[in-house]
Parts: structure tokens; sequence; C-alpha cells
């Protein structure tokens, strides 16, 4: 065969590859809806197990390679249980006859937190003087409005929700109001605020992304503030999803992220910064990459390329977030100290506590 009959093949065989994940598509959706009437959770771990074991085996047996196998099989199931997650919102329908504004909402959290209420046939506003959003009904100016929303979500800059919550305490809606803030130290006082002039105020972390798309495996923090209705309407718009919940108080939240997101973004932006100030050109360092290399560098690529006004607040505007910060340069600076003295003993124990640490992560 030709090189060109060859490449026809492989595009026959692609077609036919497509036209049976679309199948198995569809019977994912099937078996999601079995799984709702028969009052059976959406995830099925041990049954993904036997599929990825399956899939190994049979690998083997036509001899491709068992990780290719499992990796297809991965993402496979990954878009299965994604229609699975969506149909599940949908069939909630725990929005239905029911009104949502999301305060900036033409932000990319704020579109993401649109589309989720929508998905549970939330009728949806956004207010934000940034721009509109395709689909929904859009205000510059939400003090221009009526409060009469069931939900009121506050996906704005922290200083600007401090705000927010600070004049909605000045005439408290009767509906749920919750901020999504990455701090709440900055906050703080506003909800309390609000929280006191009997407002209904809930605040809630999604740990995740505006691209995301699946919640399992993902998990969103719910912070309680006094008011268990609150904090329950909350919770109830995320339990259709696979989305692990975590209760937490405000002090704790703030203190355990300066570590999760404050030192691991603090950690990729020094990264970078050395290699950019290094002298070395990047093309060049790309040629003698190494797997390590690569890895971080793509993690502190995501890192840099994201809103830098939000990650500089997250940085500066928790009342923890020196504590992470000088944990960093700490470390940096034993590392280097152990190096310059030629310390191997002290260096295998650095690592070897470093193992000890990370052993004990659960998988």
């Amino acid at each position: 065969m030709s090189l060109d009959d060859l490449r026809s093949s492989l595009g026959d065989i692609d077609r036919k590859i497509l036209a049976l994940a679309a199948e198995r598509q569809q019977i994912a959706k099937e078996i999601g809806r079995e799984k709702r009437r028969l009052g059976k959770p959406t995830r099925d771990f041990v049954q993904e197990r036997q599929v990825l074991d399956r899939a190994r085996a049979t690998a083997g047996q036509l001899g491709l390679s068992p990780d290719l196998a499992a990796a297809i099989v991965e993402t496979l199931i990954r878009h299965s249980l994604s229609a699975q997650e969506h149909d599940q919102v949908a069939a909630s329908c725990g929005g239905a006859g029911r009104r949502a504004l999301v305060i900036g909402g033409a932000g990319k959290m704020g579109q993401w937190f649109a589309r989720f209420l929508a998905s549970q046939e939330f009728d949806v506003e956004i207010a934000d003087p940034a721009g509109t959003v395709d689909g929904f009904r859009c205000h510059d100016d939400w003090q221009e409005l009526t409060l009469d929303f069931e939900v009121i979500v506050l996906a704005a800059t922290l200083s600007a929700t401090n705000d927010i919550l600070h004049t909605l305490a000045k005439a408290p809606p009767s509906g749920t109001v919750f901020d999504i803030g990455s701090l709440k130290s900055p906050v703080r006082s506003g909800l309390r605020a609000l929280r006191e002039a009997g407002g209904h105020v809930a605040s809630v972390h999604p740990m995740f992304g505006p691209a995301t798309d699946l919640l399992s495996g993902r998990h969103v923090i719910f912070v309680d503030l006094g008011d268990a209705g609150a904090l329950e309407a909350a919770k109830n718009l995320f339990a259709p999803t696979l989305a692990t919940q975590i209760d937490m108080d405000l002090e704790d939240h703030d203190r355990l992220i300066a570590y999760v997101l404050g030192l691991s973004h603090a950690l990729n932006l020094a990264f970078v910064t050395a290699l950019a100030n290094s002298g070395e050109k990047a093309e060049r360092l790309a040629k003698l990459s190494s797997t390590t290399f690569d890895a971080q560098l793509e993690v502190a690529s995501r890192v840099a390329s994201e809103n830098p006004r939000l990650y500089f607040e997250i940085q500066a505007l928790n009342d923890y977030g020196s504590e992470s910060l000088a944990a960093l340069l700490y470390a940096v600076e034993r590392i280097r100290s152990v190096v310059r003295a030629g310390d191997e003993a002290a260096f295998i124990q650095l690592m070897n506590e470093c193992g000890s640490y990370t052993s004990a992560r659960p998988a």
C-alpha cells in the first residue's frame, strides 16, 4: 500500500474508534439514568478498577501497551462520568422556578457558576460592569436591581466582595448569599456584617478553576458562619455532583489555604523567576529538559498565565500568608546551606523527611 493509502486506512480506523466512543458515551448515559432510578451513586470505584484491569488484560492479548489501553479507557471513563454528572445535575431540577443572581458573573468563575446554576434550571441573571455574557440577562449595576433572588453568588474580586457584603448588610435580601473567594480574611468583616444584620449568608470556596467540567475528585469548601439554613442551601447546590464537600471554619480555611494555594503559587512563580533571571534562554533549556523539569515547568507555566491580580490577592490579603512564605524561604536556605557545606548525610536526611511526609498523603 502507498503512504496515502495507509493514511486513509488510519483515517477509517479513527472514524470507527470515534463512532464506538460515541456509542459508549450513550450507553454510559443510560447507565447513569438507571443508577438514579435505583438510587445508586454515580461513581463506582470498584467497577472502574475492573474496567481498567480488563483493558490492561485485553491490551496484553492484542500486543498493545497496557499503559496506553489504561490511558484510553481512563479518558473514556472520565467523559462518561462527566456526562452522567451533567444529567444528574439537570435531573435534580433544584432551581426550577427559582431565580439566582451572580454578581461578577462576567468573570471566569462567575460564568462557571452562572452555567452551573442554569443547568439546575435556575433563572440566572448576571450583574457585572465588565460586560455581558451570552445566554444570560445581564445588568451593569446590581444595586439597581430588586434583590428578590433565592440565591445570590458573589464572584467579584475580594475587595469588591467585601464592599458588596457591607452594602447588602444595610438592607439584607431574603435569599441565600454566598461568596466564592479563595480567601476569607479579606471578606471577614463583610460576612460578619451581613450575618449580624439578619442576612442569610454562607461562604464557599470551590477548589477548582473555571475550565473544570467533571467535579469528581474536586473539593468544595463550605465555611459555616452560623446560619445553618444558608449553609445547607449552598451545599444542596452541589449535592447532585460528584464533588467532595468539606466543612471548615474561616480561620482554619485561610491558614491552610496559605499552604495549599499561597505556597504552591509562590514556589512556581519563584521557579520561573529563577529561570528568567538565570540568563539561560528558554529554548535552550527546553532542549536539555528532563522529566522533572518538564513537569515542573508545565505547572509553573499554568500558574504564570493566571490572573495576576487574583494571585496577588491570594498572597497579600491572607492574614496567614507570611507563614507559608517564611516556610518556603527557610526550606530553600536549608537546602542551600546543606549543599554548600557538602553535607551528604544532612541532604539524605532532608530527602527522607520529604519522602515520609509525602508518603503519608492519601492516594
